[in-house]
């Protein structure tokens, strides 16, 4: 018997300290994978794409005509008055030096002055695989040394990369050190023991690890694409999710102590309790993080086997590296309140140690309809601004909150140039439809000139249409004036050496001297910079260039891409558009029909697994509809916010899906929490008694875990990108409005309302107290 005895004390300890030891393992191989996994992210828009969007397939074809991978730098000069001569010899010193240089892919081009004469910019292509901070680095320093005596200013497709890759810098180390401080100061105030929140942080970051190792391998095996939002909400995610948990466990836990004088026992009997409970939220999470694979964006087809890696390696740390840690404990985790073991203590002892919630309670059951009534029609009444929210996408310069060094330069160069200079949109045509689909491009009032690519290696592109017959007028019109200057200058000089002559000879002289100089025609042909260039033709097909009057990254822009689309491919269905405005054209219309596939999926999957795991076809309903409704007013409030208090330019339309995600998936777990529960106490106690209690018993931890999660999600706002901003707001008071009001008071009020008819068609429907 005492064999039987010390061989028990040895498995207690040998399978705990197991668990432990494959978890740090995994923690150990994962850590480094943390500084690793901007390796194997991107974030061009274009790789996110379906391969049937029309800008994915220009982008495939510029591959045939253009022998290199390169993405531009736009470098833009600017002067109070009109550049004089020393200083376009100035921009053209700067325009050497960066040659210079070693990071250029080609050529950079020959300066482009504007019609006031007050600017002048150059293209620098630039490899599109490179990092492109230090290549702008060395760009600026080259601009600098050539002591220039005007305004200077980078921008365009490679510097605006390089402001959203240094905005995502921060993710692997400040994100990260934020969401873990703001976690830890929580679980102290929530424990006020040392001991808790250092284990819990523990398993978050146990759990987190292994996860950024798994999608690591995965991502650079091409199964999963990765960007950076998707990178900074993995981190979040996990780290909000294990721990709530890893909240929800230890609640128990500490529950089962009490009843327990065997930390082992309390072990088995707070994981028979909460499995199912974390499982349950955990699966609904990955369910709807799943729903996202039928999206047609990359991106959001990332986030989902990425947040569900996460968040199954959060439920199994919460479930095994937790529980194992603190049987290891035993009851010194909690120190200084350790919970002692009361034997006398039954279920229904549970008001002392909850006395704010027990007077929740008592609110609740005293006025259940005066409550449901009043907090829905509070909560539509938020929902009426959900049409203010503008979510049609925002201009590339507004993606960085703060400072910009693009967005400076493309102010700068809007100021001078038209909007779309240096990042045309790119146009697929057959050869023989080249001239009208020219026509109707010129036609359109958002293009300001059309080019085409050419096969010559330094000079890429010529103009054509309009835009060509407008620069061969203004090359002919300096040309015959500077042409007559020299006329004028011969006839002066002929007047001066022949003083005295007969008139009638003097002309004679001057036809003679005049014939030798060539005509405007003959010298305007010669001039002519592309003379000699034609146009490049792959396969029967020809890439037009149009520089559009507004920058490629606005809304304007889309709208002009668009509108060509529409005007043009109904009479041209060969034809198809790409480059920056189209990227995003097609960005926002694939989240257009994410939302209208995506959302009801979720629905249905969230509502399956509720019947499943309450038994119950009212209770799902019920908590999908206050669940949808919160959604629906913290959409309103954050229209309100966005656009009345902040000013933000507007929201991408993936913020409603990446919200709807998280705040249905994640507020549902509250409310599994909440009514797995209710369902366990009403079996004993029955609908109102039963409800009370589990109200007041996962108060404490539902609002905590909560408020974890809030600040979790808040902490996105150290990333300066406009995308995560709104994010980390509808997350953070979605889940805040879900915990202390959904979950707190409508929820309890509505079953109190219902009665037993929510849990119908189950047996307790059917039997037991009222």
């Amino acid at each position: 018997m005492a064999h039987a005895t010390t061989r028990n004390k040895w498995w207690r300890v040998f399978i705990p300290a197991a668990l432990l030891l494959v978890w740090l393992t995994l923690a150990g191989v994962g850590g480094p994978y943390f500084g690793k996994i901007d390796q194997v992210s991107s974030n061009d828009l274009s790789t996110f794409l379906p391969k049937n969007a029309e800008s994915t397939k220009v982008k495939d074809e510029l591959a045939k005509f253009q022998t290199s991978g390169t993405i531009p730098a736009i470098v833009v000069f600017e002067s109070d008055a009109s550049l004089t001569d020393t200083q376009k010899s100035q921009l053209m010193t700067a325009r050497d030096n960066m040659q210079k240089t070693g990071v250029v892919m080609g050529e950079v081009s020959q300066p482009v002055y504007s019609d006031d004469g007050k600017g002048g910019f150059v293209l620098v292509p630039i490899d599109s695989d490179t990092k492109f901070a230090p290549v702008i680095t060395k760009l600026q320093d080259a601009v600098k040394q050539s002591n220039i005596s005007m305004r200077s200013a980078f921008t365009g497709p490679a510097m605006f990369a390089r402001d959203l890759n240094k905005a995502f810098a921060g993710i692997d180390g400040t994100l990260l050190v934020v969401a873990l401080a703001v976690v830890f100061l929580i679980l102290l105030v929530v424990y006020r023991s040392p001991v808790l929140p250092i284990v819990t942080l523990m398993s978050a970051i146990a759990a987190l690890a292994s996860a950024i190792f798994v999608v690591w391998h995965l991502a650079n095996a091409g199964v999963m694409q990765l960007n950076g939002q998707v990178q900074g909400i993995l981190f979040i995610l996990v780290i909000g999710a294990a721990t709530d948990y890893a909240l929800l466990y230890i609640s128990r836990y500490r529950e089962e102590l009490t009843r327990h004088e065997s930390a082992w026992d309390a072990t088995q009997a707070a994981l028979k309790a909460s499995w199912e409970p974390i499982v349950a939220a955990g699966g609904t999470v990955i369910l709807g993080l799943l729903c996202l694979l039928v999206s047609d964006l990359g991106s959001n087809k990332a986030l989902g086997p990425v947040g569900g890696v996460g968040i199954a390696f959060a439920i199994a740390s919460a479930l095994t590296f937790l529980p194992a840690a603190l049987l290891l404990f035993g009851r010194r985790a909690f120190w200084p309140r350790r919970p002692r073991y009361m034997p006398g203590k039954g279920h229904g002892d549970y008001h002392d140690n909850h006395p704010v919630w027990t007077k929740v309670g008592r609110l609740v059951g005293k006025h259940p309809r005066r409550l449901w009534v009043g907090i829905s029609i509070l909560l539509i009444v938020c929902c009426v601004y959900i049409p203010q929210l503008r979510a049609q996408g925002v201009s590339q310069q507004d993606l960085i909150v703060g400072k910009s060094e693009a967005r400076d330069g493309q102010i700068l160069l809007d100021r001078h140039f038209p909007g779309g200079s240096g990042s045309p949109a790119f146009i697929l045509v057959p050869e023989s439809q080249q001239a009208a689909v020219v026509k109707q491009l010129e036609t359109d009032y958002g293009v300001d000139s059309v080019g085409v690519l050419t096969s010559d290696k330094t000079r890429t592109s010529m103009l054509v249409g309009r835009s060509e017959i407008k620069l061969r007028q203004q090359i002919r019109e300096k040309i015959a004036a500077s042409r007559q200057e020299q006329l004028d200058t011969i006839r002066k000089k002929i007047e001066a050496e022949m003083a005295g002559t007969p008139a009638e000879y003097i002309d004679q002289f001057y036809q003679q001297a005049i014939a030798a100089v060539p005509s405007v025609d003959s010298i305007a042909a010669s001039a002519y910079p592309f003379k000699d260039l034609q146009p490049k033709v792959v396969d029967g097909q020809v890439v037009l260039q149009a520089t559009l009057k507004d920058p490629a990254s606005s809304v304007q822009a889309r709208e002009t891409i668009s509108r060509l689309r529409a005007t043009i491919q109904p009479t041209h269905p060969e034809v198809i558009f790409g480059g920056v405005s189209a990227v995003q054209l097609d960005t926002n219309t694939a989240s257009t029909h994410d939302l209208k596939i995506i959302i009801p999926l979720i629905l249905l999957a969230i509502t399956s697994v509720l019947m499943l795991l309450l038994r119950s076809v009212v209770a799902p309903l019920i908590l999908l509809a206050t669940t949808v409704v919160s959604f629906g007013a913290t959409l309103g409030v954050a229209a309100f916010l966005f656009n009345n208090v902040w000013h933000f330019p507007g929201a991408d339309p993936s913020v409603i899906i990446f919200g709807f995600v998280f705040l249905v998936a994640l507020g549902i777990d509250y409310n599994i929490f909440l009514m797995t529960r209710v369902r366990e106490e009403t079996i004993r106690l029955g609908v109102r008694q039963g409800t009370l209690k589990a109200l007041v018993v996962t108060g404490g931890v539902i609002t905590s875990a909560g408020v974890v999660l809030a600040s979790t999600f808040a902490a996105l706002y150290v990333i300066p990108i406009l995308f995560l901003a709104q994010i980390a707001f509808i997350v953070s008071f979605g889940v805040l409005l879900d915990t202390l009001i959904i979950r707190s008071l409508l929820v309890p009020s509505l079953t109190l309302e219902i009665g037993k008819k929510m849990w119908w068609p189950s047996r307790i429907s059917k039997k037991g107290k009222r």
